[in-house]
């Protein structure tokens, strides 16, 4: 048995080194995020988040890390948008990651889909995609409810359907190229299904 306790041991502190040896989670300060947002942000996305305006996106509730990895991206031009690299430069990353924060702390207003003869096909899209296009479905990303996935996909649900429209035209016309994926999947598509899932987006819950 003495081997064995040894082994455990030099496990033990092994990894006790390696977590040492890792480096710490950046900190973040959401009273700054909402200082910044609130001097930067909210005159097109909403006083917590919601934007009033249909073509400008919903932010409250989204995963941080998703908000700081498109805020960097304008910031280095890896994403376009001419109104958005312009307040993006101003950023630091502690500054992107504390507003970043601070929104995904802020309720999410829910949406309604307005074009009831689209919702049909919008649902069967986002639920099912279509698979002789070979377009997947939303919801094996963005997941059944449109929370998405954190760290790894944005929350869809209640977003602007018109902010949605935007996007999907950007991504298959290649003037917004941050998303291989996406890109893809809005090159299959058209205008009528983009907008019948970006409706039925809008009303998810």
């Amino acid at each position: 048995m003495k081997p064995l306790v040894a082994l455990l041991f030099a496990s033990l502190v092994s990894a006790g080194a390696m977590a040492a040896d890792a480096p710490a989670a950046p900190k973040v300060d959401v009273a700054k995020g909402a200082e910044s947002y609130a001097a930067i942000c909210v005159a097109c996305h909403g006083a917590d988040g919601n934007s009033a305006v249909p073509l400008q996106a919903s932010l409250a509730q989204q995963h941080p890390e998703y908000l700081h990895k498109q805020l960097m991206e304008f910031k280095s031009g890896a994403r376009q948008d001419p109104i958005m690299q312009g307040f993006a430069a101003a950023l630091s990353e502690e500054d992107s990651r504390n507003i970043s924060w601070w929104l995904a702390s802020q309720k999410a207003k829910p949406g309604v889909a307005t074009q009831p003869e689209l919702v049909v096909m919008g649902e069967r899209i986002y639920r099912g995609g279509i698979p002789d296009r070979h377009i997947p479905a939303c919801a094996g990303c963005h997941s059944p409810n449109g929370a998405g996935i954190p760290s790894q996909y944005p929350r869809l649900s209640g977003q602007h359907a018109e902010y949605t429209v935007k996007q999907m035209v950007a991504f298959r016309d290649g003037t917004r190229a941050n998303n291989a994926v996406m890109q893809g999947v809005a090159a299959r598509m058209n205008d009528r299904e983009i907008k019948a899932v970006s409706d039925y987006i809008a009303g998810l819950r």
